[in-house]
């Protein structure tokens, strides 16, 4: 009792930290912003600047987006041919992007900021951001890091799971199977079989991406970057130490209802599997995800899979652009059909691809794809509403109103939150209700039900304490230095246990790398607290939606077939990176960021879950013995 009046003290206390740090982060002025340079222009350094940009775009983009081909390829067909492919294609954007002259000239120009307009200043800056990552002054850097970021995806998207089962059989299972596993055997050996497979893919990757974090680093502080992980946080216009609080501050926003949503599932998962329930933490291999980054399945008596059963798998994906069509959004272009992959692969063809779910938008125009594993169910049809929501996003802001260098989200959290806004709105009932997939098991259950799956599943209570919490914090200290060679599963594991109060089955051995398991570490680095930021902004953006424009319960809405919400949506994707993200943010919903709608939003589940656990111990010891 006194531990958990402690935690909740703490989460008070940091609250109040991130609502100070979010508001200054509200109040500042976006790099570029300069509201004074109209009076202050000079017309011959502003027209340089237009004939630098057109130069540069006309000598990237065609290369940019023929190794962006090469890297699909890459993805969705794993062999050493499309691996070597997609090295020289990288390595000769990056002779561009990094050209001494480039940064030279973006140098220049930018002293004079204060001569230019905000268009001119943020296409600049998107200029210099990338050359940081491939500067020309270190070319066998450069190189080295291409070829070893191929690498490290090549192993990655074709390693082979393997599982010896109880009767001595081996099986080789996909990440698809393995996460059906986790989700429903109640059989904890087997579990633990599963679990412990899906991390045997570290040891490969383990030397992998050290070199990769010493490759990083040497092309961020050649611009004067303390550190990549400085270097990607800088797109934010932030300090890392910006960013940390911010992050701490989330998860202390939702550290009371994480607390009780953590005693809750330990308690009934102890009562699934037969077990004692643990004093602490959760044992790694109970929970139904590979990370324990969400907890689907564990709200017992409806099952969501249901409406999906018997339906072709292509019914998904046509469902979710049906979703986008009904509030006014064009058609997908016949391109996204023809070109994306959207379906597990045959395994009798062989072929390997990336099995993360992703948008893609190939020349920055008009060809958008996306690469999934599409199974008929519950999880996928989220997935397919979020992943299109990158896609719509791409569409929207490929305008000639939108300069190809900011044709991207107002920042990168925009656009997680925006298919993550997406994904909520596809599991209100009454969307499902609307369109067929509401049994009527599922309609008549309590809606703190409701609220509590949403709670464990997908990005919202459950997500954060391991987006803003495990990776960014993980990540802060593998490229700062903080984190020793031989120590990374000690590390890694002290952050779980920390943020998320879940801990391994068993010691794992510093041979492998748990870490490396998840694909963002390997390629797609230092930037998952865009997935924290998203997930504010979902119930941020959500909450707008659902009392001021549909005037309905922000917990049981419906925005199928409402024009007014794509107006609003399209007000925002429209506008790229054009605009500072405070700003963009502050005009869609009169506040700058804040995490108040999430904590409103499961306010009931609160009480309910304190009822639920009364007499329970809450929180974990940060340590134990062994670590």
């Amino acid at each position: 009792m006194d531990r958990n009046t402690s935690l909740i003290r703490d989460a008070e206390l940091d609250r109040r930290a991130f609502l100070k740090t979010a508001a200054a982060v509200a109040g500042t002025v976006a790099v570029g912003g300069n509201a004074s340079a109209a009076s202050q222009a000079d017309p011959a350094l502003a027209k340089e600047v237009d004939a630098f940009l057109s130069a540069y775009v006309d000598r990237w983009l065609p290369l940019d987006t023929k190794a962006t081909e090469a890297a699909w390829k890459a993805a969705t067909d794993v062999t050493e041919a499309h691996t070597a492919a997609q090295v020289e294609a990288a390595q000769a954007v990056n002779e561009v992007a990094g050209a001494p002259q480039v940064v030279a000239d973006v140098t220049r120009f930018l002293a004079r900021r204060d001569k230019l307009s905000e268009l001119q200043t943020r296409q600049l800056e998107k200029i210099r951001l990338r050359a940081a990552e491939s500067p020309g002054t270190l070319p066998e850097v450069v190189k080295a890091r291409t070829e070893a970021e191929a690498r490290q995806s090549a192993a990655q998207d074709g390693f082979t799971f393997t599982v010896t089962k109880a009767d001595g059989a081996v099986e080789n299972p996909s990440a698809n199977r393995i996460d059906q596993v986790l989700l429903n055997s109640k059989d904890l050996d087997e579990r633990k079989r599963y679990w412990s497979a899906s991390k045997e893919i570290g040891g490969p990757l383990r030397e992998g991406v050290l070199r990769l974090r010493d490759l990083r680093n040497r092309v961020a502080r050649e611009l004067g970057f303390d550190d990549f992980f400085a270097l990607q946080v800088a797109d934010y216009g932030m300090t890392v130490p910006e960013m940390i609080a911010l992050c701490e501050g989330m998860i202390a926003e939702v550290k009371p209802l994480y607390l009780q949503v953590h005693a809750w599932a330990k308690h009934n998962l102890a009562k699934r599997y037969g077990a004692d329930v643990p004093d602490g933490a959760v044992p790694a291999h109970w929970l139904p995800n590979r990370w324990g980054q969400n907890w689907p399945g564990l709200v017992e008596g409806v099952d969501m899979d249901a409406p999906f059963k018997g339906r072709p798998r292509e019914f998904i994906p046509e469902q979710a652009e049906r979703f986008y069509t009904s509030m006014g959004f064009a058609k997908l272009p016949q391109s996204f059909w023809d070109k994306s992959d959207l379906y597990p692969a045959d395994p009798a063809s062989g072929r390997k691809k990336n099995s993360h779910a992703s948008a893609w938008h190939m020349n920055y125009r008009d060809d958008v794809r996306s690469l999934m594993s599409i199974e008929a169910d519950n999880q996928w049809f989220g997935t397919a509403h979020h992943e299109l929501g990158h896609i719509y996003y791409y569409m929207s802001y490929s305008t000639p109103r939108v300069p190809i260098l900011l044709r991207a989200g107002a920042n990168r959290a925009f656009h997680e939150g925006v298919g993550d806004l997406i994904g909520l709105a596809s599991g209100q009932r009454p969307y499902l209700k609307q369109v067929g997939l509401l049994t009527p098991e599922a309609e008549k259950a309590p809606a703190v039900k409701s609220l509590l799956d949403t709670a464990l599943d997908g990005a919202s209570v459950v997500f954060l304490p391991w987006s803003a919490g495990v990776m960014t914090h993980f990540e802060r200290d593998f490229y700062g230095g903080a984190i020793a060679d031989d120590a990374l599963n000690a590390g890694w594991w002290a952050m779980v246990r920390k943020f998320q109060g879940i801990e391994p089955p068993d010691v794992r051995p510093e041979t492998l790398c748990d870490a490396a398991t998840k694909t963002h570490i390997n390629d797609d680095p230092a930037q998952y607290y865009d997935y924290a930021i998203g997930t504010v902004l979902k119930f941020q953006l959500h909450d707008h939606i659902a009392r001021e424009i549909l005037k309905q319960d922000p917990r049981d809405c419906n925005y199928y077939g409402n024009k007014k919400v794509g107006d609003f949506l399209r007000g925002i994707l429209e506008l790229g990176a054009t605009r500072d993200w405070n700003a963009v943010l502050r005009e869609a919903t009169g506040e700058g960021l804040t995490a108040r709608p999430l904590v409103a939003y499961f306010e009931p589940l609160l009480k309910w879950l304190e009822t639920e656990n009364q007499g329970r111990a809450t929180g974990w010891p940060e340590t134990t013995e062994k670590s």
